[in-house]
């Protein structure tokens, strides 16, 4: 295998197990950010410790279907 094959695969093979945790990621951020917007509660730990929480739990229930990759 030359080293663009190689490069492919590992691009491809990061982006399989890197985009699940961030669209969680996307999805929770934008919960939140309606959240603050509707109740004008402006803080930066409400959006960092919710979404580092929730996408913590996500990778721990995905780590089997990351360990067969």
């Amino acid at each position: 295998m030359d080293l663009i094959g190689i490069a492919q695969s590992t691009v491809k093979i990061i982006l399989i197990l890197g985009l699940p945790s961030l669209i969680v990621s996307m999805i929770i951020g934008l919960v939140i950010s309606i959240f603050s917007a509707v109740t004008q509660v402006n803080d930066a730990s409400l959006s960092f410790v919710p979404k580092m929480i929730i996408v913590s739990i996500f990778i721990l229930i995905t780590l089997p279907w990351v360990g067969e990759h």
